[in-house]
């Protein structure tokens, strides 16, 4: 289980790394008159900070080099 935890936050910590951001539109009312409504699209962008994806490939990293637990028998 660790091991995938670890290579899901290696492969989002990259590609927060290579992308820098997560881009959306937003639909934005700009005139309302009456029955006459008229909708702009808005592109924007969450961006996200190197040192957060840094930090994702860092702990996927650990999480894929921890050895294996012992299981019970």
């Amino acid at each position: 289980m660790l091991k995938l935890a670890g290579v899901i936050l290696n492969a989002a910590g990259v590609a927060a790394l290579w992308f820098g951001g997560v881009p959306y539109t937003e639909k934005q009312k700009v005139v309302d008159l009456g029955p006459v409504n008229i909708e702009a699209k808005m592109e924007k962008r969450i961006e996200i900070p190197q040192p957060v994806g840094a930090g994702a490939v860092a702990v996927g990293t650990v999480l894929l080099l921890l050895p294996a637990g012992r299981r019970k028998s």
